[in-house]
């Protein structure tokens, strides 16, 4: 549990330097995706000249559907698309995107998660629009070269299968931190991509970056939670009415630390080690033991003995 309590502390400082809205995401991504070399959709060469990025269609053979100066422009793709994590608020339903993003600050903070944001050809990203992502092997590509596959009419999404478990590793993420519902569908879908597609040093390097800027991880990279069918979202909203305290001054930094603590001990209930395969309850022994990199964190012990655990002998 020190090693736990200092990892914590580490992230204190820097979790409110998280971006406030889209506008401070999509500046403060263009310095963290200032070595990316290709484009997240179609893999086109991507260079970055003054902060704005620059795609060579050419070069990849990509081929204009319809929007030729979108088609030439980089823009900031919402992976999870902000209808999906947006239309469940009341501010959506009563003005649309529009209003949340004028007068909501938990849309905004979501619309401003680095981790769910990736630069993509315009005209992709239009393209792509609010469209749900599956297999489509009978829809032909419309973009030429590029491996994308959009069916318009059932509004689908098929992505190329060397992004599909970073895909599934953020719609995992945005739906355990922001309680976001996925269908049995995304889940089995997400659950292959994420198997076919394991973390690779260019993820965790983009990770480590983001991280440090958002003030906590993708636990779904660093392999700290395994979403499975049945995963119960964690209570992240248990932190917002502190977020909402600091943003407005009103609680001190000593407050604050304490209390991020103590919501996160809450919401751990069972650790297991990947080392043992053993899981331990938050009222045993062993639970303040397991280092933070062997954790598997678990949200019954159901789930725990499906994974393969076994309860620690001393936690009775």
């Amino acid at each position: 549990m020190k090693k736990l309590v200092l990892l914590l502390l580490s992230f204190a400082p820097m979790l409110f330097a998280a971006p406030a809205d889209f506008n401070s995401a999509k500046k403060l991504a263009q310095r963290i995706y200032a070595d990316e070399a290709q484009t997240f959709y179609c893999g086109c060469p991507l260079r970055w000249v003054g902060g704005k990025g620059q795609v060579d269609l050419a070069a990849c053979g990509y081929q204009i559907r319809k929007n030729g100066p979108r088609a030439n422009r980089i823009e900031w793709e919402h992976v999870m698309p902000a209808e999906q994590f947006g239309s469940g608020l009341t501010c959506w339903q009563q003005g649309g995107r529009d209003q949340c993003g004028d007068r909501d600050q938990a849309f905004k903070r979501m619309e401003a998660d680095l981790f769910n944001l990736k630069p993509a050809i315009g005209e992709v990203n239009g393209d792509r629009a609010h469209f749900r992502f599956a297999l489509l092997p009978e829809v032909a590509a419309q973009h030429g070269q590029c491996p994308i596959r959009i069916d318009f009419k059932k509004k689908l999404v098929e992505p190329r299968t060397g992004i599909r478990g970073d895909i599934a590793r953020i719609y995992f993420y945005m739906a355990d931190r922001y309680q976001i519902p996925l269908s049995m569908r995304e889940q089995q879908l997400f659950l292959e991509w994420q198997q076919q597609d394991p973390v690779d040093q260019r993820e965790l390097a983009l990770h480590q970056r983001i991280s440090q800027q958002m003030g906590h991880v993708n636990p779904f990279v660093t392999g700290n939670k395994e979403w499975f069918i049945g995963y119960q979202a964690a209570a992240a909203s248990t932190h917002q009415p502190l977020i909402d305290a600091i943003e407005n001054k009103t609680v001190s930094p000593t407050t604050q630390k304490t209390a991020e603590l103590k919501s996160s001990s809450q919401n751990m209930q069972i650790i297991g080690n990947k080392n043992s395969k053993k899981y331990h309850l938050s009222h045993c022994p062993g639970f303040s033991q397991v280092k933070v990199e062997n954790q598997q964190v678990f949200s019954s012990e159901a789930h725990a003995k499906d994974a393969g655990y076994v309860r620690a002998g001393n936690c009775k």
